[in-house]
Order: C-alpha cells, then structure tokens, then sequence
C-alpha cells in the first residue's frame, strides 16, 4: 500500500511541476521633466495577444510577411494609475518620490496577494542631456508569473 502512495505521490508532484506558468508585465513611467509638466503612470496590459499574429518567417528563399500591420499591434485596453513626477518647479520633489513608492508597493502587495509572484525587475533611464533638453523618464517594468 506505501509503495502505490508514494507511486501516486511522484505522479502527483510531477504532474504539479510540470504545470506552466502565466506572465504578467506592469510598467511604470516616472517622469523627469522639470516643472512637473510630464506624465508619470504605471500601466498595465489589459488586452492577451498572440505575438505569432505579428510575427515574420524569415527563410533563405525569402521571407514570408504577416497579414497584420504595425497599427493592429497596439491594444485598446490599458490601465493607468497615476504617479507624480520626480520634479517640481524648484527641482526634485522627495515627496513625490515618495508617494510614487507607496503607489507601486500597493500595486506590488495587490498582485501579491492575487498570488502572482514578482521574479524580476528592470528598469533604465532616459535623462536629460545638458542644456535645451529638459526631458526624461525613468521606466521600470515588473515581471509577474502564477501557476
């Protein structure tokens, strides 16, 4: 009878193992303009594609193009949840940093509790390059998977 449990068992931890994963991308876009006057959001998909759609085969004969164009690419549902900026008009505005971290740790806690788990984060920017620019953002994506 232990020997059929543990048979059972190993099927059972397998089959548990072998299940794939969802993923999920939120993305959030502080903005580094001076004055305020940019746009700082975290956003989120809210639309599933299939990326095979909008994909070409590319052969030594040639290659073969896809039926979609670039404007079918973009989807019609996102979601934004609003940040601050990093400056005001007499410059960074620790504030506003902070809210922004209290902002994502919410939308962080949410998908934890959901059960998604967060296994990477990357993030880059893109500032200001000297005299005349004035632009900016600093943009992190999120990397959720669940079972």
């Amino acid at each position: 009878m232990k020997k059929y449990f543990l048979i059972s068992f190993l099927f059972l931890a397998l089959g548990i193992q072998a299940q794939g994963y969802k993923y999920k991308i939120v993305t959030s876009i502080e903005s580094i303009v001076p004055g305020g006057v940019g746009r700082s959001r975290i956003i989120e998909n809210g639309t599933e594609v299939d990326y095979t759609q909008f994909t070409t085969i590319r052969t030594k004969d040639g290659k073969e193009k896809t039926e979609k164009d670039r404007s079918d690419v973009k989807i019609d549902e996102l979601k934004e949840s609003t940040l601050v900026n990093f400056y005001s008009l007499v410059g960074i505005n620790f504030q506003n940093i902070a809210s922004n971290d209290a902002m994502i740790t919410s939308m962080l806690n949410k998908y934890s509790k959901e059960g998604w788990e967060l296994i990477n984060i990357v993030s880059g920017v893109e500032s200001d390059s000297g005299k005349g620019d004035g632009d900016g953002i600093f943009i992190t994506r999120y990397y959720f998977r669940i079972k």
